[in-house]
């Protein structure tokens, strides 16, 4: 399998640039347990083997399920493995997406996501930003930043990233602390966070697209796919390739439940795009 060699700094730490994203590993529509828990704790291990040191989870996922599977599958786990975790939603009975943010509603969310993982500290916490569940919305973050900050003076969390925000709520962050990274939509085909994307890469800050291969609908494209047949990949390796292109700072964390599908993910850092091929592929979200 492609080892990869490509590193960013994530808080204090060098990771690879192509990381995993768990959230695939729990049960359909990211709710209950997997179809076959021994396919996924592989996927797991195959990737901590390929060189993943970048993992992305959190307790609101299956709820508990991807926590406890990347628990059993690597634990004790390695010494330069980052497990970066979000808060701020909750799970209904239905497996619908809600609201969990309030002060005391985070500090249960760190202290779950603890408990699951086996950890006695939490390397990156994200702070999913819920005044709308789908997209960013403006509002401030302080009542919520100030818990985190509170948990990570108790030695709970080592660092504070942000999900799902506007280029203002992060400003508003960094003026009460230090923020390791940022984690939003952003691909091929959804390109709103691009001067976002320049200012943290001048900054030195990880931004971490979510659903880089286009989510629970994946990218669709005749150009994308002319050009992955013309370099003998697949399209969503392409897409992968495009954002390791588009800028240093850029971690990826393409999740998956199929081992054959995680090595076409990591072989993605061998692709290299011509100038002619990246001005193809920048029309496509034009």
């Amino acid at each position: 399998m492609t080892k990869i060699t490509q590193t960013y700094r994530l808080g204090d730490r060098e990771v690879a640039r192509i990381g995993y994203g768990a959230m695939q590993l729990a049960g359909p529509g990211v709710f209950g347990p997997p179809p076959d828990e021994t396919r996924a704790i592989q996927v797991l291990r195959d990737g901590i083997e390929a060189g993943v040191r970048h993992i992305d989870t959190s307790d609101f996922y299956g709820p508990h399920i991807t926590n406890k599977l990347i628990n059993k599958a690597l634990h004790p786990y390695p010494q330069d493995l980052i497990i970066v975790t979000k808060i701020g939603a909750r799970r209904d009975e239905q497996g619908g997406w809600l609201p969990a943010f309030t002060p005391a509603e985070l500090t249960r969310a760190v202290e779950d996501n603890l408990r699951h993982l086996g950890l006695e500290q939490l390397e990156v916490v994200n702070l999913r930003c819920m005044f709308d569940v789908h997209q960013p919305a403006e509002g401030s973050l302080a009542p919520q930043l100030e818990a985190l900050i509170a948990l990570q003076s108790r030695g709970l969390i080592r660092h504070i990233g942000l999900s799902n925000v506007t280029a203002r709520q992060v400003e508003e962050a960094q003026r009460m602390t230090p923020i390791a990274c940022v984690q939003n939509l952003y691909n091929l085909a959804s390109r709103q966070d691009d001067a976002l994307i320049d200012t943290l890469a001048a900054q030195g800050i990880a931004y971490v697209p979510f659903f880089p291969l286009g989510g629970f609908t994946p990218l669709q494209s005749d150009r994308l796919n002319d050009v992955a047949r013309m370099l003998n990949a697949t399209p969503m390796q392409v897409a992968l390739a495009w954002l390791l292109q588009r800028s240093p700072n850029i971690l990826l964390i393409p999740g998956t439940s199929s081992p054959a599908h995680l090595k076409e993910n990591l072989a993605a850092s061998e692709l290299v795009l011509t100038e002619d091929v990246l001005g193809v592929l920048n029309n496509i979200g034009a």
